[in-house]
């Protein structure tokens, strides 16, 4: 979690919302991401997204069974389809997200049976670090809209 909180910290100095992803394989980084929407003009730019793709591409394999996607915020609809589609055995999140989370918060993508198998879901790693970038980022984004 502390790459994926440093990833997000980037992302937060380039002023994207600070969501920070890594994807490990047999206790190795793969891939390192954070979100990219606004740079990239590209809704699909989140950090999941990226460091899925970036996996993927560096094990020649779109099939991430073995992977351990760790991740600073509860992934939304969009992400949980792509981990699903992924075939990523665990998921590691810290902050929870009732507005959007797909993972158990608001809907629970992460555990329907008719998906296929479910990854293992472990969530609450380091919420604490997580929230407390993601309220630091929206504060200061509200001090610039007064």
């Amino acid at each position: 979690m502390q790459a994926a909180l440093a990833a997000a910290g980037e992302a937060a100095v380039r002023g994207e919302i600070p969501v920070g992803a890594i994807v490990s394989i047999n206790n190795k980084i793969v891939a390192t991401a954070s979100n990219r929407t606004e740079e990239l003009k590209d809704a699909t730019a989140h950090a999941e997204i990226l460091a899925i793709r970036e996996a993927s591409a560096k094990v020649q394999n779109w099939r991430l069974e073995d992977a351990i996607l760790c991740v600073t915020l509860e992934p939304c609809t969009m992400c949980a389809g792509a981990i699903r589609n992924a075939r990523i055995g665990t998921v590691i999140y810290g902050a929870s997200d009732p507005e959007r989370g797909a993972l158990g918060s608001l809907y629970d993508i992460g555990h329907e049976a008719r998906l296929g198998p479910s990854p293992r879901i472990i969530e609450g790693i380091m919420s604490q670090e997580c929230t407390s970038i993601l309220d630091s980022f929206f504060k200061r984004l509200r001090l610039k809209e007064t």
